[in-house]
């Protein structure tokens, strides 16, 4: 199994000379690209273990390796160092127009051709063509430091056709590579397959490696949702100790945000049993002189809105001051309130209307078919608003969610 390359302290170290020495030998073109793209991976690594402040660096790497590839000739890539270096360049973030023209003049073979398509391919957004090009050699064929970035291609674009095989190649382009920037994607991207397939037994124990390794990552964010909704989607009784577990590496405020954010989703999907347990782990962050979070209180009315203490629920849900809420959140209370009268509400008179059945005539109802129509037809009142209930909170959600966007 490969190692890190460098650890932390190494790392910013040899960052913080990077750019200068890259800066000065650039521009002459006579820094091999290998030796520049070493450079960028080391910059990478400090992305990969937390540190936002050299994100600046990366972009200005990416430009000069892009000014010097523009300028190379066709002796550079005499060195395969240059060619793999290439590679890593244009799956680093580089530049797909550079690449793509070094392709189509340079004398190569079969398979780093191959390769070199699929990866172009794959940055232009031609997913077809990528899937197509990667079929054809296996990533095993280069050295590990080039293997890992391509198995990391091959593994999203055969998501969408074969999510088990896709994994399979993410859980190599991990391996290969721990501790990297591609070890965070494809965990990331390994999450999301595993919540589009329904699989738990995948989706938690990869949250958890993320969690322990990736908090500090630029791209956690991403992590957070995809994490939320799998949650929300799969989590079941047995895995609320994975979630704790994996929320227990987060900050305190990174925690109680996550909780808050599962007890909302579960209070719109109607799980109570996720929603209690969320809303529970939220208001143990809170402080022993602070009041409870009024989100806790709003989530768990909104999963009550329609039981059969929905009279509790309005006049707890009217206690909260929107104040304290956020502008989404404001309009979950107030179509919650409104469901809830609605719940309420004695029904409209009807002139027609059958008269509700006595004991006696449930009784005396032969066969209780007619006793029993008519219960039923009661009853789909209160389905439907149970129905309309969930859908308006859905709806006013997402035009929530899509505003936000």
């Amino acid at each position: 199994m490969a190692t890190p390359r460098f650890k932390p302290a190494s790392l910013a170290f040899a960052a913080s000379l990077s750019l200068p020495l890259l800066a000065a030998q650039a521009g002459a073109s006579s820094l091999p690209p290998y030796k520049m793209v070493r450079s960028l991976q080391l910059v990478q690594d400090l992305i990969a273990d937390g540190d936002h402040a050299v994100l600046p660096m990366q972009r200005k790497i990416l430009e000069l390796i892009d000014r010097r590839l523009r300028a190379s000739t066709a002796t550079d890539f005499e060195d395969d160092r240059n060619f793999r270096a290439l590679l890593v360049y244009a799956m680093s973030g580089g530049n797909p127009a550079t690449v793509g023209s070094l392709l189509d003049k340079l004398t190569l073979e079969e398979i780093e051709r191959t390769a070199g398509i699929g990866v172009v391919s794959y940055l232009n957004g031609l997913v077809f063509e990528a899937r197509e090009a990667m079929s054809g050699f296996d990533p095993e064929q280069f050295p590990h430091e080039v293997a890992a970035f391509l198995y990391l291609v091959k593994g999203s674009v055969v998501g969408a056709e074969n999510a088990g095989e896709a994994i399979g190649l993410l859980d190599k382009a991990r391996l290969l590579s721990p501790g990297t920037l591609v070890e965070e994607a494809a965990l990331r991207r390994t999450l999301s397959l595993a919540v589009s397939e329904s699989q738990p037994e995948r989706f938690f124990p990869a949250s958890s490696q993320y969690a322990r390794r990736f908090l500090r990552s630029p791209y956690a964010g991403q992590f957070a949702d995809t994490f939320v909704s799998g949650v929300a989607e799969m989590a079941t009784s047995a895995n609320l100790p994975q979630i704790t577990e994996t929320v227990s590496w987060m900050t305190r405020e990174q925690a109680k945000t996550i909780y808050l954010r599962i007890a909302r989703q579960a209070a719109i999907d109607g799980k109570s049993e996720l929603l209690a347990f969320a809303a529970a782990k939220a208001n143990e962050y809170d402080g022993a002189d602070t009041a409870p979070d009024p989100r806790s209180d709003l989530y768990a009315g909104i999963s009550s809105v329609t039981s059969e203490s929905v009279d509790e629920v309005l006049e707890s849900l009217t206690k909260l001051d929107p104040a304290t809420l956020s502008a989404r959140d404001r309009e979950l209370l107030k179509a919650a309130k409104g469901i809830a009268k609605d719940v309420l509400a004695p029904p409209l008179e009807q002139t027609n209307a059958k008269p509700s059945p006595s004991p006696a005539r449930i009784a005396d109802a032969p066969g209780g078919n007619e006793t029993a129509e008519d219960l039923e037809n009661e009853l789909g009142i209160d389905r439907d608003i149970v129905a309309s209930t969930r859908s308006k909170l859905e709806a006013i959600d997402k035009l929530l969610t899509e505003t936000e966007r």
